[in-house]
């Protein structure tokens, strides 16, 4: 426009340079005898010039705005495809097609990362599986020979076989919540429609008798709350966040709130937990292996350290969120959002 502008500028001073003045101000008369191919001279000119640089800028500002779009379309696959991944899913590739320009070799680079991404963590899921496999026999043999002894009428029980059996029995869980760690990355499970408060209500009676040994009352609230997901990682992913609610929470009057409710388009699942104070940063890493709230150590209740990186796991491959922070009068809070449709949580 500022070129056009200057162009027909330039005209008028060399060529019309002589004509008065008035005709810079033209009437809507004059802008008829623009289309008139018999009209010529100054004062057709302003008007016609008013005509053409209206018509550049509709066509400049429009045919711009096509071309834009069309040139960042390629653009938008790789920032969808980059949420996608961001999501946990490594499978959806960008497959971009057309000649070889910058957005070509950009989503050729970025689907070659996902795969060897994509490549490096199954093989840590089959390490994971294949080692689970491997030392579940052993294992259980082990199990079998310390129930032989002790039940041998004809020897002595003793501390040392029952510390085996405990140490024995906590590598076994640790085998099994590493098999399920591995499974649930799969995302192979078969979803459906789902009440998430009756999934709740079910963990709760699953660990009613480790709350009263435990001194923490449970509270569940919350009326019929659909879900779309698999019902028995639903259920896994609850009495994991219960558990962990209940075993580390405060020695004596502790309590255990689980809420359910609809928010929008998504079903969400609410843990809190009376307990020690949490920063920030430490609630942060709670979802990562083999980590606790307090410190790296191992009682008799505290789990394995896996309870939440398993929610976590769990969470994700159903096309949800989790969410924890800690509660302001110590205690941490789980919150879960999980699709009420078939769609991703956003």
């Amino acid at each position: 426009m500022i070129a056009a502008v200057l162009l027909l500028a330039v005209v008028w001073v060399f060529l019309l340079g002589g004509t008065h003045a008035g005709f810079l101000v033209p009437d809507l008369a004059d802008f008829a005898r623009a289309f008139d191919p018999g009209n010529r001279g100054p004062r057709v000119f302003v008007p016609a010039a008013i005509l053409v640089l209206g018509f550049m800028l509709v066509f400049g500002l429009g045919g711009g705005w096509i071309l834009a779009g069309r040139m960042l379309v390629p653009l938008s696959r790789i920032t969808d495809a980059t949420r996608t991944a961001a999501r946990g899913s490594l499978s959806p590739r960008i497959e971009l097609k057309g000649r070889k320009d910058e957005f070509r070799e950009l989503a050729d680079a970025f689907d070659g990362m996902l795969a060897r991404i994509e490549a490096h963590v199954a093989e840590q899921r089959r390490f994971a599986a294949n080692a689970s496999h491997e030392l579940r026999t052993p294992l259980a043999i082990t199990q079998t020979l310390l129930d032989v002894a002790r039940n041998d009428p004809n020897r002595e029980a003793s501390e040392l076989d029952e510390r085996l059996r405990r140490v024995n029995a906590r590598a076994i869980e640790l085998t099994e919540a590493l098999l399920l760690l591995s499974r649930t990355d799969q995302r192979s499970s078969v979803r459906e429609d789902v009440d998430l408060s009756l999934i709740a209500e079910e963990a709760t009676e699953t660990l009613l008798p480790l709350a009263e040994r435990q001194g923490v009352a449970v509270e569940v609230s919350g009326g019929i709350t659909p879900a779309f997901g698999s019902p028995v990682l639903l259920l896994q992913m609850t009495t994991n966040l219960l558990h962990n609610a209940i075993v580390h929470n405060v020695p004596e009057g502790g309590t255990v709130q689980i809420r359910t409710t609809v928010d929008a388009e998504t079903a969400v699942l609410t843990v809190e937990n009376t307990g020690d104070k949490l920063s920030a940063q430490l609630v942060s890493t709670l979802t990562e292996p083999f980590q606790r709230g307090t410190e790296r150590i191992h009682t008799d209740q505290a789990g394995i350290g896996l309870g939440l990186a398993i929610v976590k796991s769990i969470v994700q491959a159903q096309d949800g969120t989790l969410s924890l922070s800690p509660r302001a009068d110590g205690g941490l809070r789980a919150t879960v959002r999980l699709p009420v449709t078939g769609r991703q949580v956003p």
